[in-house]
Protein backbone atom coordinates (compact mmCIF):
# COMPACT_ATOMS: atom_id res chain seq x y z
CA UNK A 1 0.00 0.00 0.00
CA UNK A 2 1.33 3.86 -1.15
CA UNK A 3 1.63 6.19 1.77
CA UNK A 4 0.12 9.41 1.92
CA UNK A 5 1.51 12.23 0.24
CA UNK A 6 2.46 15.47 2.21
CA UNK A 7 0.60 17.53 0.27
CA UNK A 8 -2.36 15.18 -0.11
CA UNK A 9 -5.87 16.59 1.08
CA UNK A 10 -9.55 16.53 0.91
CA UNK A 11 -10.47 19.69 -1.98
CA UNK A 12 -13.48 21.15 -0.77
CA UNK A 13 -12.93 24.48 -3.59
CA UNK A 14 -10.67 25.18 -6.21
CA UNK A 15 -8.99 28.24 -7.43
CA UNK A 16 -9.73 30.08 -11.09
CA UNK A 17 -6.60 31.62 -11.48
CA UNK A 18 -7.11 32.37 -15.27
CA UNK A 19 -8.49 36.18 -14.49
CA UNK A 20 -4.96 36.87 -12.34
CA UNK A 21 -2.94 39.19 -15.17
CA UNK A 22 -6.29 40.62 -16.12
CA UNK A 23 -7.65 41.97 -13.14
CA UNK A 24 -7.20 45.71 -13.77
CA UNK A 25 -9.29 45.52 -17.06
CA UNK A 26 -11.70 43.60 -15.29
CA UNK A 27 -14.36 46.83 -15.01
CA UNK A 28 -14.11 46.87 -19.13
CA UNK A 29 -14.29 42.94 -19.77
CA UNK A 30 -17.65 43.25 -16.95
CA UNK A 31 -18.97 46.08 -19.23
CA UNK A 32 -18.52 44.23 -22.70
CA UNK A 33 -19.46 40.90 -21.07
CA UNK A 34 -22.73 42.62 -19.63
CA UNK A 35 -23.69 43.60 -23.42
CA UNK A 36 -22.36 40.22 -25.22
CA UNK A 37 -24.34 37.33 -22.92
CA UNK A 38 -27.76 39.14 -22.94
CA UNK A 39 -27.18 39.96 -26.67
CA UNK A 40 -26.53 35.78 -26.85
CA UNK A 41 -29.44 34.90 -25.15
CA UNK A 42 -31.65 37.33 -27.53
CA UNK A 43 -30.50 36.50 -30.67
CA UNK A 44 -30.82 32.52 -29.36
CA UNK A 45 -34.28 33.06 -28.02
CA UNK A 46 -35.63 35.23 -31.39
CA UNK A 47 -34.69 31.88 -33.02
CA UNK A 48 -35.95 29.19 -31.11
CA UNK A 49 -39.25 31.32 -30.51
CA UNK A 50 -39.43 31.94 -34.17
CA UNK A 51 -38.84 28.15 -35.39
CA UNK A 52 -41.65 27.18 -32.68
CA UNK A 53 -44.22 29.78 -33.40
CA UNK A 54 -44.21 29.13 -37.32
CA UNK A 55 -45.70 25.96 -38.63
CA UNK A 56 -43.97 26.32 -41.88
CA UNK A 57 -40.21 26.08 -40.24
CA UNK A 58 -41.18 22.88 -38.55
CA UNK A 59 -38.80 20.61 -40.91
CA UNK A 60 -36.06 18.96 -40.05
CA UNK A 61 -32.96 21.64 -41.03
CA UNK A 62 -34.80 24.08 -38.65
CA UNK A 63 -35.55 22.13 -35.50
CA UNK A 64 -32.18 21.24 -35.55
CA UNK A 65 -31.10 25.00 -35.95
CA UNK A 66 -33.46 25.36 -33.11
CA UNK A 67 -31.81 22.75 -31.11
CA UNK A 68 -28.39 24.57 -32.06
CA UNK A 69 -29.70 27.63 -30.13
CA UNK A 70 -31.26 25.80 -27.29
CA UNK A 71 -27.80 24.25 -26.77
CA UNK A 72 -26.28 27.64 -27.12
CA UNK A 73 -28.38 29.30 -24.02
CA UNK A 74 -28.13 25.97 -21.76
CA UNK A 75 -24.23 25.87 -22.33
CA UNK A 76 -23.14 29.52 -21.98
CA UNK A 77 -25.35 29.68 -18.78
CA UNK A 78 -22.70 27.15 -17.16
CA UNK A 79 -20.27 29.56 -17.97
CA UNK A 80 -21.42 33.64 -18.08
CA UNK A 81 -22.86 34.16 -14.48
CA UNK A 82 -20.37 32.79 -12.52
CA UNK A 83 -17.81 34.49 -15.09
CA UNK A 84 -19.31 37.60 -14.53
CA UNK A 85 -19.33 37.07 -11.06
CA UNK A 86 -15.67 36.80 -10.58
CA UNK A 87 -14.87 39.93 -12.34
CA UNK A 88 -15.86 41.68 -9.93
CA UNK A 89 -14.69 39.40 -6.69
CA UNK A 90 -11.36 39.72 -5.12
CA UNK A 91 -11.18 35.75 -4.93
CA UNK A 92 -12.14 33.43 -7.70
CA UNK A 93 -13.56 30.63 -6.01
CA UNK A 94 -15.77 27.69 -7.36
CA UNK A 95 -16.35 24.37 -4.94
CA UNK A 96 -15.60 21.46 -5.86
CA UNK A 97 -19.55 20.06 -6.42
CA UNK A 98 -19.50 23.14 -8.68
CA UNK A 99 -16.41 22.74 -10.30
CA UNK A 100 -18.03 19.53 -11.50
CA UNK A 101 -20.91 20.92 -12.34
CA UNK A 102 -19.58 23.36 -14.72
CA UNK A 103 -17.71 20.88 -16.82
CA UNK A 104 -20.48 19.02 -17.58
CA UNK A 105 -22.19 21.92 -18.39
CA UNK A 106 -19.61 23.02 -20.70
CA UNK A 107 -18.29 20.14 -22.46
CA UNK A 108 -21.86 18.22 -22.74
CA UNK A 109 -23.11 21.74 -24.46
CA UNK A 110 -19.75 21.13 -26.72
CA UNK A 111 -20.08 17.54 -27.33
CA UNK A 112 -23.59 18.33 -28.61
CA UNK A 113 -22.72 21.06 -30.85
CA UNK A 114 -20.81 19.02 -33.21
CA UNK A 115 -23.78 15.93 -32.96
CA UNK A 116 -25.98 18.24 -33.98
CA UNK A 117 -24.02 20.10 -36.86
CA UNK A 118 -23.45 16.01 -37.64
CA UNK A 119 -26.73 15.27 -37.68
CA UNK A 120 -27.16 18.58 -39.84
CA UNK A 121 -24.81 17.56 -42.30
CA UNK A 122 -26.56 14.15 -43.42
CA UNK A 123 -29.91 16.52 -43.55
CA UNK A 124 -28.43 18.01 -46.09
CA UNK A 125 -27.01 15.02 -47.40
CA UNK A 126 -30.23 13.46 -48.14
CA UNK A 127 -31.84 16.83 -49.13
CA UNK A 128 -29.67 17.83 -51.72
CA UNK A 129 -28.34 14.16 -52.64
CA UNK A 130 -31.41 12.12 -52.57
CA UNK A 131 -34.44 14.69 -52.39
CA UNK A 132 -36.98 11.82 -53.45
CA UNK A 133 -36.29 9.58 -50.90
CA UNK A 134 -35.82 12.86 -48.41
CA UNK A 135 -39.13 12.95 -46.30
CA UNK A 136 -39.84 8.80 -45.89
CA UNK A 137 -36.09 8.86 -44.25
CA UNK A 138 -35.88 12.45 -42.51
CA UNK A 139 -39.96 11.42 -40.52
CA UNK A 140 -40.66 13.16 -37.96
CA UNK A 141 -39.91 10.22 -34.97
CA UNK A 142 -35.65 9.80 -36.78
CA UNK A 143 -35.73 13.64 -36.02
CA UNK A 144 -36.81 12.91 -32.77
CA UNK A 145 -34.59 9.94 -32.02
CA UNK A 146 -31.46 12.34 -33.26
CA UNK A 147 -32.34 15.18 -30.89
CA UNK A 148 -32.60 13.16 -27.96
CA UNK A 149 -28.83 11.24 -29.42
CA UNK A 150 -27.36 15.03 -29.75
CA UNK A 151 -28.57 15.33 -25.86
CA UNK A 152 -27.98 11.76 -24.60
CA UNK A 153 -24.57 10.81 -25.79
CA UNK A 154 -23.07 14.05 -24.24
CA UNK A 155 -24.69 13.26 -21.30
CA UNK A 156 -23.39 9.99 -20.69
CA UNK A 157 -19.73 10.42 -21.79
CA UNK A 158 -19.45 13.34 -19.60
CA UNK A 159 -21.28 11.76 -16.75
CA UNK A 160 -18.73 9.04 -16.96
CA UNK A 161 -15.89 11.20 -16.97
CA UNK A 162 -17.28 13.08 -13.73
CA UNK A 163 -17.38 9.80 -12.10
CA UNK A 164 -14.02 9.12 -12.75
CA UNK A 165 -12.92 12.23 -11.91
CA UNK A 166 -14.14 11.97 -8.53
CA UNK A 167 -12.27 8.70 -7.76
CA UNK A 168 -9.25 10.75 -8.20
CA UNK A 169 -7.22 12.34 -4.88
CA UNK A 170 -5.82 15.23 -5.55
CA UNK A 171 -2.83 17.61 -4.43
CA UNK A 172 -3.66 20.80 -5.30
CA UNK A 173 -6.17 22.96 -6.05
CA UNK A 174 -5.33 25.75 -8.57
CA UNK A 175 -7.18 25.61 -11.64
CA UNK A 176 -5.44 27.76 -14.25
CA UNK A 177 -7.83 28.40 -16.45
CA UNK A 178 -11.43 31.11 -16.67
CA UNK A 179 -13.38 28.22 -15.79
CA UNK A 180 -13.80 23.98 -14.48
CA UNK A 181 -11.89 22.19 -16.75
CA UNK A 182 -11.46 17.91 -17.16
CA UNK A 183 -8.22 17.68 -17.80
CA UNK A 184 -6.82 20.84 -15.57
CA UNK A 185 -8.86 18.61 -12.54
CA UNK A 186 -7.09 15.61 -14.02
CA UNK A 187 -3.47 17.51 -13.76
CA UNK A 188 -3.75 18.30 -9.90
CA UNK A 189 -4.28 14.17 -9.50
CA UNK A 190 -1.42 12.64 -6.81
CA UNK A 191 -1.30 9.67 -8.98
CA UNK A 192 -1.52 8.01 -12.14
CA UNK A 193 -4.88 9.37 -14.34
CA UNK A 194 -4.31 7.24 -17.12
CA UNK A 195 -8.44 5.48 -16.96
CA UNK A 196 -9.31 9.04 -17.47
CA UNK A 197 -6.95 9.89 -19.86
CA UNK A 198 -7.77 6.49 -22.29
CA UNK A 199 -11.94 7.20 -22.07
CA UNK A 200 -11.19 11.20 -22.25
CA UNK A 201 -9.35 10.32 -25.68
CA UNK A 202 -12.26 7.82 -26.30
CA UNK A 203 -14.43 10.34 -26.56
CA UNK A 204 -12.67 12.41 -28.44
CA UNK A 205 -11.87 9.77 -31.02
CA UNK A 206 -15.61 9.42 -31.27
CA UNK A 207 -16.27 12.93 -31.96
CA UNK A 208 -13.76 13.11 -34.68
CA UNK A 209 -15.42 10.06 -36.04
CA UNK A 210 -18.85 12.72 -36.16
CA UNK A 211 -16.48 15.02 -38.33
CA UNK A 212 -15.14 12.45 -40.35
CA UNK A 213 -18.91 11.94 -41.22
CA UNK A 214 -19.60 15.63 -41.87
CA UNK A 215 -16.89 16.30 -44.42
CA UNK A 216 -18.08 12.68 -46.39
CA UNK A 217 -21.42 14.38 -46.41
CA UNK A 218 -19.90 17.73 -47.49
CA UNK A 219 -17.99 15.66 -50.50
CA UNK A 220 -20.78 14.06 -51.43
CA UNK A 221 -22.63 17.19 -51.73
CA UNK A 222 -19.73 19.08 -53.49
CA UNK A 223 -19.81 16.22 -55.91
CA UNK A 224 -23.38 16.66 -56.51
CA UNK A 225 -22.99 20.58 -56.82
CA UNK A 226 -20.90 20.25 -59.56
CA UNK A 227 -23.85 18.71 -61.81
CA UNK A 228 -26.29 21.02 -60.89
CA UNK A 229 -27.07 25.07 -60.91
CA UNK A 230 -30.03 24.50 -58.75
CA UNK A 231 -28.40 22.32 -56.58
CA UNK A 232 -25.82 24.49 -56.82
CA UNK A 233 -28.02 27.46 -55.33
CA UNK A 234 -29.62 25.13 -52.66
CA UNK A 235 -26.26 24.48 -51.46
CA UNK A 236 -24.90 27.87 -51.40
CA UNK A 237 -28.12 28.84 -49.64
CA UNK A 238 -28.53 26.18 -46.85
CA UNK A 239 -25.21 24.39 -46.49
CA UNK A 240 -22.66 27.36 -46.39
CA UNK A 241 -24.30 29.16 -42.97
CA UNK A 242 -23.64 25.13 -41.64
CA UNK A 243 -20.11 25.15 -43.02
CA UNK A 244 -19.42 28.57 -41.27
CA UNK A 245 -20.74 27.06 -38.26
CA UNK A 246 -18.99 23.86 -37.99
CA UNK A 247 -15.24 25.37 -39.43
CA UNK A 248 -16.19 27.69 -36.29
CA UNK A 249 -16.69 25.05 -33.70
CA UNK A 250 -14.01 22.94 -35.13
CA UNK A 251 -11.42 25.41 -34.46
CA UNK A 252 -12.56 26.66 -31.29
CA UNK A 253 -13.00 23.40 -29.75
CA UNK A 254 -10.12 21.70 -31.37
CA UNK A 255 -7.98 24.93 -29.62
CA UNK A 256 -9.57 24.19 -26.14
CA UNK A 257 -8.46 20.75 -26.13
CA UNK A 258 -4.79 20.90 -27.64
CA UNK A 259 -3.97 23.91 -25.55
CA UNK A 260 -5.63 21.83 -22.30
CA UNK A 261 -3.74 19.34 -23.44
CA UNK A 262 -0.40 20.44 -24.53
CA UNK A 263 -0.47 23.99 -24.28
CA UNK A 264 2.65 26.25 -22.31
CA UNK A 265 2.22 28.16 -19.38
CA UNK A 266 4.62 30.58 -21.28
CA UNK A 267 2.33 31.64 -23.47
CA UNK A 268 0.83 35.17 -22.52
CA UNK A 269 -2.28 34.75 -20.24
CA UNK A 270 -4.68 36.78 -22.72
CA UNK A 271 -3.75 34.38 -25.48
CA UNK A 272 -4.64 31.84 -23.15
CA UNK A 273 -7.77 32.78 -21.91
CA UNK A 274 -9.10 33.51 -25.58
CA UNK A 275 -8.36 29.76 -26.61
CA UNK A 276 -10.28 28.60 -24.05
CA UNK A 277 -13.02 31.02 -24.24
CA UNK A 278 -13.47 31.27 -27.82
CA UNK A 279 -16.46 28.50 -28.16
CA UNK A 280 -17.94 29.83 -25.23
CA UNK A 281 -17.85 33.22 -27.05
CA UNK A 282 -18.50 32.99 -30.78
CA UNK A 283 -20.60 30.15 -32.00
CA UNK A 284 -23.63 31.37 -29.14
CA UNK A 285 -23.49 34.54 -30.82
CA UNK A 286 -22.45 33.51 -34.49
CA UNK A 287 -24.64 30.55 -34.76
CA UNK A 288 -28.32 32.99 -34.38
CA UNK A 289 -26.73 35.59 -36.68
CA UNK A 290 -25.55 33.06 -39.64
CA UNK A 291 -28.93 31.12 -39.84
CA UNK A 292 -31.14 33.74 -38.95
CA UNK A 293 -29.57 36.31 -41.03
CA UNK A 294 -29.14 34.19 -44.38
CA UNK A 295 -31.82 31.29 -44.22
CA UNK A 296 -34.55 33.44 -46.23
CA UNK A 297 -37.52 31.95 -44.30
CA UNK A 298 -36.09 32.83 -40.76
CA UNK A 299 -34.95 36.03 -41.69
CA UNK A 300 -38.71 36.96 -43.66
CA UNK A 301 -40.46 35.43 -40.46
CA UNK A 302 -37.87 36.97 -37.67
CA UNK A 303 -38.50 40.31 -39.98
CA UNK A 304 -42.65 39.90 -39.73
CA UNK A 305 -42.68 39.00 -35.96
CA UNK A 306 -40.39 42.01 -35.11
CA UNK A 307 -43.05 44.44 -37.60
CA UNK A 308 -45.96 42.71 -36.04
CA UNK A 309 -44.61 44.01 -32.10
CA UNK A 310 -44.38 47.87 -33.53
CA UNK A 311 -47.03 47.92 -35.10
CA UNK A 312 -48.90 46.74 -32.56
CA UNK A 313 -47.44 49.39 -30.03
CA UNK A 314 -48.03 51.76 -32.20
Amino acid sequence: MQPPLENESIVLAFTLSGLNETMENRFVFFSLTALLYPLMVFCNVTIIFTIISYKKLHEPMYVFICNLCINALYGTAGFYPKFMYDLLAQDHVISYAGCLIQIFVIYSFALCEISTLTVMAYDRYVAICRPLEYHSIMTNQRVREWILFCWLAPFFCMFILILLTTRLTLCGSTIEKLYCEIWAVAKLSCFSTTVNNVFGLTVILVYVGHGVLIYWSYFQLIRKCMKSIEVRHKFMQTCVPHLLSLINVTVAFLFDVLYSRFGSKNMPQGVRNFMALEFLLIPPILNPLIYGLNLTTVRQQVMKMFFLKISRNV
